[in-house]
């Protein structure tokens, strides 16, 4: 059954650096079979973004390029930054981390973990115990102090802000995720799980609180809490329990990593940031610049994103094509992912699986 939309759909596309325009190229690929498979028009432009680009311009982006960004559908983006591209007070150059989730005000970084059928994690859990979905605040937090703290030769200040419509905006995004989901493995509940360290910092006391009072309004979903360090723990010995997952800026960052070393690494989990008008799709790891060039790289991060892309714009039939292609793959062992992190048979292998039953 083909898409009901006539409209073309507009994907901006940022290609990154290392391992990132060959992450993009295959999820292009893909694309066009879903195009192909649905009779979907998709209209595709590059925008130029990340270390290269902060090289020759010392700006990680073109003038005007938000403004480019925002009218777009969504926007697919590969990893970006490479460890020798550095701004003038150490910090990693053309890095867009900053730049667009402020930029574009896209509060919410989604990342969906999930154990999948054919896929080998390291600890005992089996394919359908880990299901969850970590929302991550995306515009103040830690990461706010982004280019601003204080520093001197012997000592530095960072400042983390944690605000009311900040924490509510993005605590209410979480209960509304989990209204539409199947609830954690275990006891099929669905639950919003608040993790902060409101034992110890005020500005995690205020993101509790906030959450509590969000969690009133949502009395059909379960509302919990853990302090972070109890967290990353149950993460590894009980992720059944979890269904969406809401925290601070930095503690994301850090648990989300953690989660996909649960079910298979980095390159099994995709990511979206979304906001109120804009939305943009990434892997949730790095350039990789040691691998870049060799096809060695996993695309299945960046074609989860695309999937999320295409979900968010509304191609509800071109998401569970990639998504279900990408599943049938692995199960039936087309897609084998190697100790490494890597795929047998590189990038080109995965890419042709997944093209091959996206068109069957």
């Amino acid at each position: 059954m083909a898409e009901t939309q006539t409209a073309p759909l507009r994907i901006a596309v940022i290609r990154g650096d290392g391992i990132g325009p060959e992450l993009v190229d295959s999820s292009l690929e893909v694309l066009g079979a879903v195009a192909e498979a649905t009779g979907a028009q998709i209209d595709v432009h590059d925008e130029p973004g990340g270390a290269a680009v902060y090289r020759e311009t010392g700006r990680p982006l073109h003038e005007g390029a938000l403004d480019r960004l925002r009218e777009a559908d969504g926007v697919l983006k590969g990893p970006v930054g490479l460890p020798d591209v550095r701004r003038p007070d150490g910090t990693e150059g053309g890095l867009l981390g900053g730049e667009l989730r402020i930029g574009l005000d896209t509060y919410a970084n989604v990342r969906p973990v999930r154990l999948r059928q054919g896929v080998t994690g390291p600890t005992r859990h089996a394919p359908g115990q880990i299901d969850y979905v970590i929302v991550r605040e995306n515009t103040e937090g830690l990461y706010l102090s982004r280019g601003n703290g204080v520093a001197t030769p012997h000592a530095a200040s960072d400042q983390m802000l944690i605000t009311r419509v900040g924490t509510e905006r993005v605590v209410r995004y979480a209960f509304e995720l989990a209204r539409h989901r199947d609830g954690a493995p275990r006891d099929g509940a669905r639950r919003v799980t608040c993790v902060d360290k409101s034992n110890v910092l005020r500005s995690f006391a205020l993101f509790r609180r906030v959450f509590d009072e969000v969690a009133a309004e949502y009395p059909d979903v379960e509302a919990d809490h853990l302090y972070a360090d109890a967290a990353a723990h149950a993460l590894v010995v009980e992720p059944d329990r979890f269904d969406v997952v809401v925290m601070e800026n930095f503690l994301g960052d850090i648990l989300s990593d953690l989660g996909a070393g649960t079910v298979g690494g980095l390159g099994m989990c995709g990511s979206g940031n979304i906001g109120t008008d804009a939305a943009y799709f990434e892997p949730i790891h790095g350039s990789a610049p040691t691998i870049a060039g060799k096809g060695l790289a996993n695309p299945l991060s960046q074609l989860l994103s695309l999937a999320m892309l295409l979900d968010h714009s509304g191609r509800r039939e071109g998401a569970e094509l990639v998504e279900r292609a990408i599943g049938s793959a692995l199960e039936d062992g087309a897609i084998t992912i190697l100790p490494t992190g890597s795929p047998e048979g590189g990038t080109a292998a995965v890419t042709a699986a997944v093209v091959e039953r996206v068109r069957a």
